[in-house]
């Protein structure tokens, strides 16, 4: 735990998602985490604007990338791991487990030729695999629950969490997603909170409560001392009730039908018909008994 990375968030309001870039300076290589491809339900349009600046500061600061890094298949925003790969050759990673996501999924889109193998990122880890960010020491920790695929990435001293924990003032993660389990959840944030008490915690996603600044590091001693909701919940049985009954009072994020299909496809858009245009495919009905806004 005495390597400690060089960790730049980058807040996109628009989701209230953080980017990471993930450095080590003395070797100049780094990785990046959980990029976002923008994209505007309203119009329909796509951009990079929130992938480029990533890679303007990573030429600013003289970086090579080594790693594209997705935590889960996000419901909430295009992954832009794919473009950042055609833009700089490094690889995509994902959980093995993204199969299983993909499973699901593929049969919710009705897509019955569609490769859940996991064969669209370079790279599936499994549970306990190691790599390295230049000269850092990672490690590959999964970490189920708000999702089936859902990983949390140990890079030296920091831990990117995903959504599975927020910041202390915003509590945990959400887990009624199809594959989702507070259970499972429970168990996840256990082993988080098992690491050493001075790992730097990441999250994915900041919604600012009570309409402060947006923030994304924590440590393990904060989220044990102050999290609103693990404060609350002496035992797994305890938590399943605060989170199930938490849950069953959110609408589904309002990009989850149009992300899953890019996200698990390893963040590609949808191939043009033979307009030339793009289309994203909606399944009616699909989510029911979810709250509405």
């Amino acid at each position: 735990m005495s390597q400690k990375p060089e960790v730049t968030g980058f807040f996109d309001p628009r989701t209230s998602s953080i980017q990471y870039v993930v450095a080590d300076p003395a070797a100049r290589r780094c990785a990046i985490v959980d990029p976002v491809h923008d994209f505007d339900e309203k119009s329909g349009q796509t951009a990079t604007a929130s992938a480029d600046r990533l890679l303007a500061f990573i030429a600013d600061k003289g970086y090579a990338v080594e790693w594209i890094l997705d935590t889960h298949p996000h419901a909430d925003h295009f992954s832009a791991a794919h473009y950042l790969k055609a833009r700089t050759g490094a690889p995509t990673a994902i959980g093995e487990r993204v199969k299983d996501v993909q499973e699901l999924w593929k049969g919710f889109y009705n897509w019955p030729d569609f490769p859940a193998d996991g064969s669209q990122w370079d790279r599936l880890f499994t549970e306990g695999e190691r790599f390295a960010v230049g000269g850092i020491d990672a490690r590959v920790m999964f970490s189920p629950g708000h999702t089936l695929a859902s990983i949390t990435y140990v890079i030296g001293d920091a831990a990117f969490v995903h959504d599975t924990l927020f910041m202390p003032d915003s509590g945990t993660a959400r887990a009624d997603f199809p594959g989702g389990s507070a259970t499972t959840l429970w168990a996840s944030i256990q082993r988080i909170l098992a690491l050493p008490d001075e790992t730097r915690l990441f999250t994915g996603h900041d919604y600012q409560p009570d309409g402060r600044a947006p923030a994304w590091e924590s440590t393990v001693a904060a989220q044990k001392a102050e999290n609103i909701h693990l404060t609350r919940c002496r035992t797994g049985a305890e938590f399943v009730a605060l989170r199930e009954a938490r849950d069953r009072s959110l609408p589904m994020p309002r990009l989850i039908l149009q992300s899953l299909q890019i996200n698990t496809n390893g963040g590609r858009l949808p191939l043009p018909e033979s307009n030339g245009v793009r289309y994203l495919k909606i399944p009616l009905d699909l989510l029911t008994n979810t709250a509405w806004d």
